[in-house]
């Protein structure tokens, strides 16, 4: 087993930690693609767990509806830098015009990007998950020590659990 393969995540807690860590770092760079090349913007999730899916808020001005239309198969990074913990999810993504989960998912500071959730211009993507990987460290500080060490020691170093899942 390689260094990177090493892990102390059962599959369902890697899937568990998976979507604590997407709803609780709540923004991700959500990457498209358009035949080209990729393409990535930050976006706010909205993390369901229980439907199984993620859902944005988007403007249907943007070229994410597009991409998504003829490459469906999305990617968000999530990152929380200050904890060293990280979680990237793929998935099948569809864009909708569902004013009832538009209401639903709308709060005040949506308002930075429209003036109410009636605006015609907001509409809904829909991520269902297919995998993810975890990467969930100790923290910066502890990390920071471990990497002094084995700079030191010259051992190799294990940061924290890392684990491919399907979701």
């Amino acid at each position: 087993m390689s260094h990177e393969d090493k892990t102390t995540l059962t599959a369902e807690e890697a899937r568990d930690r998976a979507w604590e860590l997407a709803e609780k770092i709540n923004i991700c760079m959500f990457v498209t693609w358009d035949g080209e090349r990729q393409r990535a913007r930050p976006l706010a999730a909205n993390v369901m767990r229980e439907e199984h899916a993620i859902y944005f808020l988007v403007d249907v001005n943007g070229m994410k509806d597009d991409q998504i239309e003829r490459f469906p198969i999305v990617t968000m990074a999530f990152a929380d830098t200050g904890s060293y913990k990280f979680v990237s999810i793929t998935g099948e993504a569809v864009v909708t015009n569902d004013r009832a989960k538009i209401e639903e998912l709308w709060t005040p500071d949506n308002k930075a990007f429209w003036d109410s959730k009636d605006d015609p211009n907001i509409r809904v993507i829909t991520v269902k998950p297919d995998d993810a990987e975890v990467w969930d460290s100790p923290g910066k500080i502890v990390s920071a020590v471990k990497m002094l060490t084995a700079a030191v020691t010259g051992a190799k170093m294990e940061l924290g659990n890392n684990r491919k899942v399907t979701m």
